[in-house]
């Protein structure tokens, strides 16, 4: 059981690290909780929660993985080396096609429920 809650301590103090030093982790929880709102405020179905909240998860999870192949990436390769910055790009890559993904997921659900507002 120590061990479990040791195991949370450690991912707590990761996303702590991320909140902390990344500015666009930061960004990224910001508009996640404008999203949340915004999804109360247009009262979302239960299956549009879903792939919000599907959404919501992959860009953040997406940021965390960026961040640690950033951090790993740094720690192996200290000086400037061309395949190394390959690898932080890509990773960097990844995170755009997931935001990519969630503001498709936002603008498929949210969008026609602000169109309505306006009406």
């Amino acid at each position: 059981m120590l061990r479990l809650i040791r195991s949370f301590g450690y991912a707590f103090k990761g996303l702590w690290y991320a909140t902390k030093t990344q500015f666009n982790f930061r960004i990224h929880l910001v508009a996640s909780v404008v999203t949340i709102a915004a999804g109360f405020y247009l009262h979302l179905q239960q299956n549009d929660w879903l792939w919000v909240s599907l959404a919501i998860t992959a860009v953040l999870t997406a940021e965390l993985l960026n961040t640690a192949i950033e951090v790993l990436t740094d720690r192996v390769s200290p000086e400037y080396n061309v395949k190394a910055g390959h690898v932080k790009d890509v990773a960097a890559g990844a995170v755009t096609v997931t935001v990519a993904f969630a503001v498709v997921v936002g603008a498929i659900i949210m969008l026609p429920k602000i169109i309505m507002l306006f009406k």
